[in-house]
């Protein structure tokens, strides 16, 4: 019978600041900021010593499609969507974190606790994990939808064991692989059009079940599952759940767990 693992938090995660980058302050990003601030927020009054870092990252601007259907409105256009996100939620929030009005490039370093990503293209993504990976970030929470489903994966970096949790690079390879891009990003003539797309409600669907993982972790210090796949046509959530034999039915097979002999494990507890 294959043991579910249960995942615990990196000890060093509880006594300092977690440092989180996102990627993408657009549909899904412009959704998620906001939930991340009220979970720093929490994570103060709850008696942690440091809250959230955040640095946002995006190179683009607010366009008139964009208002409605992302967290902007009509006075945000022409203007870096890192830009006013970041210096809303520290107006609102009291934060300081700071705003990148930039994209991503797979030659770089990024340094964080956890990496979210919230960008749409194959392209994207591959240069995240690759600059995440050179950063030796900790984890990839990557927040990926199409018209109306999509997914929300936790993952780990580093070197491949038992207990670690598989990225989205580790279960889905081709949503790494830029030659598999549809190439169709040409912006919307209305938002109308953008809608006949995209439907309204699937990015803040990704944001919640992201949001919810981020709390889980710190609230109670470990995680069942690490991932949840979200259709809005049917309805349904379908969590992943850490467990190796449910990674092999993705095609992501995990070293096995050493000798039970003298094996030490990290106990997760809730922390706050």
């Amino acid at each position: 019978m294959n043991e579910i693992v249960k995942h615990a938090i990196p000890p060093e995660m509880v006594q300092r600041a977690w440092k989180v980058a996102v990627v993408g302050a657009g549909g899904t990003g412009s959704a998620f900021l906001p939930s991340l601030a009220r979970l720093h927020h929490a994570m103060i009054e709850l008696g942690h010593p440091g809250g959230i870092e955040c640095t946002v990252f995006d190179d683009d601007t607010v366009s008139e499609t964009n208002v409605g259907r992302q967290g902007f409105y009509p006075n945000d256009v022409g203007q870096h969507k890192a830009l006013l996100m970041v210096n809303r939620l520290n107006n609102l929030m009291g934060t300081e974190w700071l705003a990148e009005p930039r994209r991503i490039d797979a030659r770089e370093t990024l340094y964080a606790d956890i990496v979210v990503g919230c960008v749409d293209s194959r392209h994207a993504r591959h240069a995240i994990v690759r600059a995440a990976e050179r950063g030796r970030c900790a984890y990839y929470l990557d927040c990926g939808n199409e018209t109306d489903r999509g997914q929300v994966i936790l993952g780990e970096f580093g070197k491949a064991r038992h207990d670690r949790l598989p990225h989205v690079g580790d279960l889905f390879p081709d949503l790494l692989d830029a030659k598999k891009d549809r190439g169709d990003d040409t912006p919307s003539c209305s938002m109308a059009d953008a809608l006949r797309k995209q439907s309204l409600v699937i990015n803040q669907a990704i944001s919640v079940q992201a949001f919810n993982l981020l709390w889980t972790l710190f609230r109670t210090g470990s995680l069942s599952f690490s991932g949840v796949f979200v259709n809005l046509a049917t309805g349904r959530t379908n969590p992943i759940p850490i467990d190796p034999a449910a990674w092999v039915r993705f095609g992501y097979e995990a070293p096995p767990a050493p000798e039970k002999k003298g094996r030490k494990s990290r106990k997760s507890k809730a922390i706050f």
